[in-house]
């Protein structure tokens, strides 16, 4: 791959950074009333729990805390185990999902420069030592509300697609694609599109992928 421009140089330094915050503060000041009515249902709904809260690996891998309107109750087996995620989603939780207001939080996360609009999706911290040499540079940029995997798919592809898509956008990142998915994400959003993997509620768990499915390392 050639070297980058300048100008992706400068809008990988600063000028994202810029975007992020130029949009994320608004639209988490616009979308509060929002925010705060889906909040008051779920925690009618849930007995109380609003937030769902997790670690996901940022930026190099570092950790952090990724917040979302919890859509799930905590419903377990006798023995203590979760249940499977179609048995807990709840109708309500499946709706926020479909037009994504659930990820309203995730604003705030912007804000406080954890994640950015557009990147790679953080994923969970198991998944690390799971990468192949070139997955893991997914992680060379900060973790995304959405993506250039997100719009070309999203949970309706495998994971090494997701990934391929990753690191093409690790390569290729410019204030034009970022435009590009902000707008296509609202395309997406609308059409309530790759919401779950087929046969899931959300997506089956990354195990792996096996070394001759590998995808050379750019």
């Amino acid at each position: 791959m050639s070297a980058p421009s300048s100008a992706s140089s400068g809008y990988r330094a600063w000028g994202k950074r810029l975007l992020d915050l130029s949009l994320a503060l608004p639209l988490a000041l616009l979308t509060l009333p929002l925010l705060l009515g889906a909040a008051l249902l779920l925690a009618l709904q849930n007995q109380g729990q609003v937030l769902f809260r997790q670690l996901r690996p940022g930026l190099h891998g570092g950790l952090f805390t990724l917040y979302k309107l919890q859509t799930m109750t905590n419903a377990r087996t006798t023995d203590g185990q979760l249940l499977p995620d179609a048995q807990r989603l709840t109708r309500l939780g499946g709706w926020l999902r479909a037009t994504s207001i659930d990820e309203l939080p995730q604003l705030w996360n912007v804000v406080r420069g954890e994640l950015s609009l557009i990147g790679p999706r953080p994923l969970l911290p198991q998944y690390l030592p799971l990468y192949s040499a070139a997955q893991a540079r997914r992680h060379n940029v900060r973790p995304g509300i959405t993506g250039w995997a997100q719009v070309n798919g999203r949970n309706a592809i495998s994971w090494e697609q997701k990934f391929e898509y990753d690191v093409w956008y690790v390569d290729h990142l410019s204030l034009a694609l970022d435009l590009r998915i902000l707008l296509l994400t609202v395309r997406r959003v609308l059409g309530a599109q790759g919401i779950t993997a087929a046969g899931q509620a959300t997506t089956e768990a990354f195990t792996g992928t096996p070394p001759s499915s590998h995808s050379p390392v750019a």
